[in-house]
């Protein structure tokens, strides 16, 4: 390999030109829902439509992060990043210059493109620019990073359409997206590999359409129902291109993902555990909103300062956590951080309909602690198991569990709150849940909340299991010695 060397004196210059890049990938992914029943009145259409302006950006996200990620390991990770923020940064104009919603629907995909590369590739440049002991530290700033994004969002997109114009919420994107770009080219090192690779196409197709059948599954099947036939038909192609992308690359000489990786107990555990938080902050996150307005009749501005909670929670606790792991290990605080989500999620089981703000708050705050706790230690855990040639694959892997994880949590957890809930009220209600009586919306929230604690109690198996492994496969090596 031959790389330029790391120069570790530029690393708050590289941190800060990939946590813009970050955070503005993660502002546009909540500003925009602020937006939705504006653009309905703005191109006089209807909400089937409009909400595509959301979900075709998250869509095309998920599907091409880890095709950025293998694509960087191939020709640098700097000139696709640059890449990522240049196309953001002309999409959001794109986006603010639509004249019609299908326009900003296609603008929006564009844009989307350019957030898979900085999405796909931030945790990859953030591991290479910092030395080892502190990575944890710098991967939990990230985390920060886009905790900051998920609160500004939509009180700045409400402010922006309040103030000026929905078109605003793109256009505040211009002067970040041009100060980042230059940052990066200035900033962010070139690595590069000597040895020639190639680009597995193949393996690229057909984790796209196993991926975006999957999604799309998900995400229509909450609405159409999961067992009607294009639902049905589109998980059966998730899991037929699934089992040929496997096949495909099982044989290829050069694969997208290699698949050996997953034979590192510690990256697959750190994976798996990832993907169960991720379902869980999903859904607990989705269905909030409707027990704090349906059942203890907050506003929905007050609804907004109690959800901040736990992103709050995450940008205040991330960078400790991660310096922790950097410090007495990734395995033990990852550990601790699931005991104490596992404790936050018994905690918001025992909600009812007379628990007050204050009741809210503190069940709530464990979740959030917990989470911070958990995922900086996870992210460097994960990052750190990667070959440096194999850091954009491994980064894009990181997200991709993150998208995945929050996609399925929407739609499993909501599902299950919504049948429980008509178990209890009302089961003839079509929509289900947020129409029954609030007693029987709680008892399906205290439901739900109980198929996480089991999860969570799965990922801490996991995580414990791997913590008792680790610590006798040291022992074993200290015997040895």
């Amino acid at each position: 390999m031959d790389q330029t060397a790391v120069d570790y004196r530029r690393k708050w210059k590289v941190m800060t030109a990939v946590a813009m890049g970050v955070f503005l990938a993660t502002i546009d992914g909540s500003i925009v829902n602020i937006a939705l029943p504006t653009l309905v009145r703005a191109f006089d259409t209807q909400f089937a439509v409009v909400q595509w302006v959301v979900l075709a950006y998250l869509l095309t996200i998920a599907t091409m992060m880890l095709s950025m990620g293998r694509l960087a390991d191939i020709v640098g990770r700097k000139p696709l990043y640059l890449s990522g923020f240049i196309v953001f940064t002309i999409g959001s104009a794109l986006c603010g210059l639509s004249q019609s919603e299908y326009w900003l629907i296609a603008s929006r995909v564009f844009q989307a493109l350019g957030a898979s590369m900085m999405f796909g590739l931030g945790s990859a440049i953030i591991t290479e620019a910092f030395p080892t002991a502190e990575r944890g530290k710098a991967l939990g700033i990230i985390g920060s990073v886009v905790s900051i994004g998920i609160i500004t969002g939509p009180v700045l997109g409400g402010f922006l359409i309040d103030a000026l114009s929905w078109h605003w919420i793109f256009f505040v994107n211009l002067p970040i997206g041009a100060i980042g770009s230059l940052m990066t080219y200035r900033f962010v090192p070139d690595t590069k590999f000597s040895r020639k690779q190639r680009f597995d196409f193949a393996g690229a197709a057909t984790l796209f359409i196993s991926l975006a059948s999957f999604l799309l599954a998900l995400t229509l099947g909450q609405r159409a129902g999961f067992t009607k036939p294009l639902i049905l038909s589109l998980f059966t192609a998730w899991l037929i291109f699934l089992a040929i992308f496997i096949g495909i690359e099982w044989r290829v000489e050069q694969p997208l993902i290699d698949l050996s990786l997953f034979r590192r107990n510690l990256l697959s555990v750190n994976l798996a555990t990832g993907f169960i938080t991720f379902i869980s902050i999903a859904g607990a996150v989705l269905l909030m909103p409707f027990y704090l307005e349906n059942v203890l009749n907050y506003s929905p501005r007050q609804v907004g300062m109690l959800l901040a909670v736990v992103p709050l929670m995450l940008g205040i606790v991330s960078p400790i956590s991660g310096s922790l792991s950097d410090r007495y290990g990734t395995r033990p605080i990852t550990v601790i951080g699931l005991m104490v989500l596992l404790f936050g999620y018994a905690c918001l089981s025992t909600l009812n309909e007379h628990t007050s703000a204050a009741g809210y708050v503190l069940r709530f705050m464990p979740v959030g602690i917990g989470m911070a706790i958990f995922q900086s230690p996870n992210n460097s855990a994960i990052m750190g198991a990667a070959p440096i040639e194999r850091l954009g694959i491994v980064s894009g892997l990181l997200s991709l569990t993150r998208t995945l994880g929050q996609t399925t949590g929407i739609a499993l957890l909501g599902a299950i709150w919504a049948g429980r809930t008509a178990y209890y009220g009302n089961p003839s209600l079509p929509e289900g849940g947020a129409k029954d009586p609030a007693i029987a919306q709680v008892l399906g929230l205290n439901d739900t909340f109980m198929v996480i604690v089991a999860l969570i109690g799965v990922g801490l198996l996991l995580s414990a299991w791997a913590l008792v492994k680790e610590k006798s496969a040291g022992f074993a090596k200290d015997k040895s010695l």
